[in-house]
């Protein structure tokens, strides 16, 4: 009688991809990205350069890419004599100033009160706070626009700011941001005898830097682009924004692409820098509190 030995059978683990099988994919990854951020830079490229272009440039067919008849630097020039530019960047300086540091005060209290005070009600009322973000302002523009009118506000920078200085999109993010915090550290402030707004100042806004630097940078890109306010709360054009200037650019007798193109240019370097060195706060913020 033989005895039939078991055979063992070995498990066989899927292989790691090797670096010669990831390779192509990662090109093409490269690849697309790549071709990607050519599309988002390339107005930014031809509003820099066609600033620079003269009037046969400009309405050149098919359009230059490059000052082929001479750089026209006069452009930013003419810009500054039509168009009162200093004025207008001190007032889009201050709205925006003035838009941001409220959006971010009122945000950090309504958020700190649905999150820390014991409130009746209190899913309800940020259900209504939410409830604004779905409210298009252009409803509710005409009874703002003769309240102003009303108080003696037109043509001041708290007839640009006054709408504005709460957002229900502040209070949710800060509210989401607030809820990750440890309530160890908040009991620990008690027992030490902190107060609501030690405890809000000394310790929960400092360690939320990163959601108040990316509500600040969002209010103010939304306060620096604003157009169909200022257009209305404002008669003067000294007490204009930069956003209104652009448009008396292109209005204006004595019309060039090129000089438009000077005016976009200056009212975009601003909030082109708050975007670059800002990214990482905006990404940090965004994403604090979604995975706990």
């Amino acid at each position: 009688m033989s005895i039939e030995t078991p055979v063992k059978t070995r498990r066989t683990t899927p292989s790691k991809p090797t670096r010669s099988s990831r390779k192509p994919s990662n090109i093409g990854t490269y690849l697309i990205l790549g071709l990607m951020f050519l599309v988002v830079l390339f107005p930014v490229y031809y509003g820099l350069v066609g600033s620079f272009m003269g009037e046969r440039d400009t309405n050149s067919f098919p359009p230059a890419l490059w000052p082929r008849n001479g750089v026209h630097p006069e452009n930013y020039s003419n810009a500054l004599d039509i168009i009162p530019l200093g004025n207008q960047y001190l007032t889009s300086l201050l709205q925006t100033l003035g838009i941001t540091l409220g959006q971010m005060v009122t945000s950090a209290l309504a958020a700190y009160a649905f999150v820390f005070l014991n409130l009746r009600w209190r899913g309800f009322w940020f259900a209504v706070f939410l409830s604004t973000m779905m409210i298009p302002f252009e409803s509710i523009i005409i009874p703002n626009y003769l309240l102003i009118s009303q108080w003696g506000l037109k043509d001041t920078i708290a007839g640009l700011t006054l709408p504005f200085l709460a957002t229900g999109f502040g209070t949710f993010l800060l509210r989401q941001s607030f809820l990750s915090f440890p309530m160890e550290l908040r009991d620990a402030a008690r027992v030490d005898g902190a107060g609501h707004f030690r405890f809000l100042f000394s310790i929960l806004l400092p360690l939320s830097r990163p959601s108040l630097a990316a509500l600040g940078i969002w209010s103010a890109l939304s306060a620096w682009n604003m157009y169909f306010w200022p257009l209305l709360a404002t008669e003067d054009p000294r007490h204009q924004t930069i956003q209104i200037g652009i448009s008396q650019l292109q209005s204006s007798d004595s019309d060039s692409p090129g000089m438009v193109l000077a005016g976009v240019m200056l009212a975009l370097f601003p909030t082109l820098l708050l975007v670059i060195f800002g990214q990482r706060f905006i990404v940090r913020g965004l994403t604090t509190g979604a995975v706990k």
